[in-house]
């Protein structure tokens, strides 16, 4: 039986007890998978902006060390204002990492949680995988940032944001397509392989294709190369609102590793 994403957000309390090494390893890898263009510290709060994109994961204060909680209200405010220069809300992204001062001060202060999201992880060795690569990656940022647009029905005037995003990524990545010469761009997912950890990122199929095996295609092409290249251990992110694809993720062996949610200044 499918767990839905209200089940799943109820799990949020059963999950088992946060391994915060490994939490703290996986936002380090996702931040180098998806790097900003700006990233400033305060103590251990990492603050996100990139102008051009409006991701979240670009965009966000991330608390990094659940002790750290001096200041917390004036830091706040002056990590704030860098979005306000931005002409944005600031966004905070809560993970087990995440001083429970701050969050209940957001709380206090009416900020709108939003996006509760499982970061999931697959031991590659034990992933049943084809023998042969059914698709390989492309090393074209440009034709590839075209096909994601695409899949996604995103607006054009992302794609020089998103082609510098991928561009300053600094670990091995691969960028796989699925095309077709009727209907184009059928499916897309960049995977960052950084030394033993593969992460999936941007895994799409376009609307009209779903449900015909393009997602488990792709994904499992962009698996084994990332085994084939001695990774042991894959991760995502995906929301927990998203019951296929995590359905999906589940059948290759993708177990949770913890949530995370991002928390918005409240706009007056």
């Amino acid at each position: 039986m499918a767990t839905t994403g209200a089940d799943r957000s109820l799990m949020q309390a059963s999950l088992p007890k946060q391994n915060l090494p490994l939490v703290r390893r996986l936002e380090a890898v996702g931040f180098r998978a998806w790097p900003a263009a700006s990233v400033q510290y305060d103590g251990s709060w990492q603050v996100r902006l990139t102008a051009g994109h409006p991701s979240n994961r670009l965009n966000s204060i991330v608390p990094l060390d659940p002790s750290d909680h001096r200041d917390v209200e004036i830091r706040l405010e002056k990590a704030s204002r860098k979005f306000e220069a931005y002409g944005r809300p600031a966004v905070v992204r809560e993970t087990p990492l995440a001083s429970p001062v701050l969050i209940d001060l957001i709380k206090e202060q009416g900020w709108k949680r939003f996006d509760e999201t499982a970061v999931m992880v697959c031991d590659l060795s034990q992933a049943d995988l084809p023998d042969t690569l059914d698709h390989l990656p492309t090393h074209d940022v440009g034709r590839f940032v075209d096909a994601n647009l695409a899949v996604d029905q995103a607006q054009l005037s992302l794609k020089p944001a998103l082609a510098e995003i991928i561009s300053a990524i600094k670990p091995p990545s691969g960028l796989f397509m699925i095309e077709d010469t009727v209907h184009g761009s059928l499916a897309t997912v960049l995977c960052v392989q950084d030394n033993d950890l593969a992460g999936i990122m941007s895994l799409s199929v376009a609307g009209g294709h779903r449900r015909k095996g393009l997602g488990i295609e792709i994904l499992t092409s962009a698996l084994r190369w990332a085994r084939m290249r001695s990774a042991r251990t894959a991760w995502l992110q995906v929301k927990l609102s998203n019951a296929p694809a995590i359905a999906l993720y589940e059948r290759l062996g993708f177990r949770d590793a913890y949530h995370y949610c991002y928390w918005q200044e409240r706009c007056e």
